[in-house]
């Protein structure tokens, strides 16, 4: 990046700050800030354990520095401005969520799609921090984080002293590691006789009836167990025309026998039996196939509900209690777009390339080094290489990804 590519970016960076609206965070004084700056770019050096005690003298640093990429803290310390992290005194730290759509599998390659995906997941942790964990959304502050995903900030006091092994744990429940069916279901012993031709499971010692229950089928696992399952047995026997083409991955992959397919292709056509799924957990299994059976859908609604750490969430930010992240407000040094918290009712209609995107349509000059394409505020724009005039948003995305320089080029640049 050359030197005047670097004022013109510092210049819009300052323009924006003096009169942005800063998620500054909550015990100011006890967080560490940290800066990346154009002037040290491509190098990337961060500046950190910087501290600020009072609210105005973040913003007017904001101002004044106009930094590229803006960090705080998600701990909190005695000593935040120290220069050595044992010196610090930690005192505690939010639980953090990082969404990264770069990170996930067959992620598309085509930036708003790939938008589009990750917000997928950020519904999906959602429903396992209110539904699961019972956190309250006034704890929970989630943000765009101005790149390829969603940041989500866990400020209950429940969560503020966990070390990274109890963060962890939180981790494999929400991936779904090491859930076992034990853990999902529970006999129940039906009244009455078994009838003819019954696909219960018979307790022979106690001569009752057996049917499988979901513990908890309308909370955490079990109910994703329990939806899954019921639009499973509902796909099969609507889309698959004969009955001998119905459940061919059980028969082949779990070897199942005729009288099981019969079972389940029979409770599958029966409105009662999938309505007793959802609003009772009761299952009418096969009982020598029930495991099988059962641990196959299981593993299919961890593919389904369940979150993949280490590729759609980025695990060393959830397990870490010194971690740096983006302050909500601040520009994404690397797009040129807003940090932005949302509320949760606002992220279904949330379009990050529109309403992330802060600066302003007024016409400007760039030097273009390879084609580039990308939709911004509703256009596809298609850039060549060579000189181009861009919306004013365009240009500082374009500059902050590293294809363009700002102005006309005869030579190379003088590289800062």
């Amino acid at each position: 990046m050359d030197t005047r590519t670097v004022r013109y970016l510092k210049s819009r960076f300052q323009d924006y700050y003096k009169t942005a609206e800063i998620g500054l965070p909550d015990h100011l004084p006890n967080r560490e800030w940290a800066f990346v700056f154009y002037d040290i770019m491509p190098e990337k050096m961060m500046h950190r354990h910087r501290s600020f005690g009072l609210p105005g003298e973040a913003l007017d640093y904001l101002y004044g520095m106009a930094p590229a990429h803006v960090y705080y803290s998600t701990a909190y310390y005695e000593f935040p401005d120290a220069r050595k992290m044992n010196e610090k005194n930690w005192l505690g730290a939010e639980l953090i969520f990082d969404l990264d759509a770069d990170h996930l599998p067959d992620a598309p390659r085509n930036y708003s799609d790939m938008l589009e995906l990750v917000k997928k997941e950020a519904f999906k942790l959602m429903d396992f921090l209110l539904d699961d964990f019972g956190f309250l959304e006034k704890e929970i502050e989630l943000v765009f984080s101005g790149g390829r995903g969603y940041h989500f900030h866990v400020r209950s006091p429940k969560v503020l002293k966990l070390g990274s092994s109890e963060r962890r744990e939180i981790i494999n429940y929400i991936c779904g590691k090491d859930l076992e069916v034990k853990y999902l279901f529970k006999k129940v012993a039906m009244s009455g006789d078994v009838g003819k031709g019954s696909t219960g499971y018979y307790d022979r010692a106690r001569n009752v009836p057996i049917k499988w229950e979901i513990k908890n089928y309308d909370t955490g696992w079990g109910k994703r167990f329990a939806k899954h399952l019921v639009e499973y047995l509902k796909t099969e026997v609507s889309v698959k025309k004969y009955k001998k083409d119905m459940f061919n991955e059980l028969r082949t992959e779990l070897e199942l026998g005729r009288g099981s397919i019969k079972a389940l292709i029979k409770m599958a056509s029966n409105e009662t039996a999938l309505n007793d799924i959802l609003t009772q957990g009761r299952l009418d299994f096969p009982g020598k196939d029930f495991k099988k059976v059962s641990e196959y859908i299981m593993g299919q609604s961890i593919k389904e509900y369940g979150i993949d750490f280490g590729a759609s969430v980025d695990e060393p930010v959830t397990a870490d209690i010194k971690r740096l992240i983006r302050v909500p407000g601040s520009l994404h040094g690397g797009s040129g777009m807003l940090v932005k918290k949302l509320t949760f009712s606002e992220l279904e209609k949330f379009d990050p390339l529109n309403d992330a995107v802060v600066f302003s349509d007024k016409p400007v000059k760039i030097t273009v080094s390879k084609p580039f394409s990308v939709d911004l505020k509703g256009k596809d724009l298609k850039i060549e290489e060579g000189i181009q005039e861009v919306p004013e948003y365009a240009a500082v995305y374009l500059i902050c990804r590293g294809v363009a320089e700002h102005g006309y080029r005869r030579n190379q640049p003088d590289l800062v």
